[in-house]
């Protein structure tokens, strides 16, 4: 199949199958090493934990965007 026509069909999938299918292909190009793998894991379960127990607050992200680039563009 043409990379054209893959290009065009995956551009119609929902949102997180883009996000799935992105990560299948970079994995494919250059895979991570499980231990760091399994790192990224535990980072996200923690931060969900903490999220859900109340000891951190979600921003959304256009706000975080905001914030980095005033902290950073100095």
């Amino acid at each position: 199949m043409d990379a054209a026509i893959l290009e065009k069909e995956a551009l119609l999938l929902p949102d997180t199958e883009r996000a799935l299918l992105v990560e299948r292909l970079m994995e494919s190009i250059s895979p991570y090493p499980s231990a760091l793998r399994e790192a990224w894991v535990r980072e996200a379960d923690e931060r969900m934990r903490a999220f859900r127990d109340g000891e951190i607050s979600a921003v959304d992200g256009p706000q975080a965007m905001a914030e980095l680039r005033s902290r950073f563009s100095k």
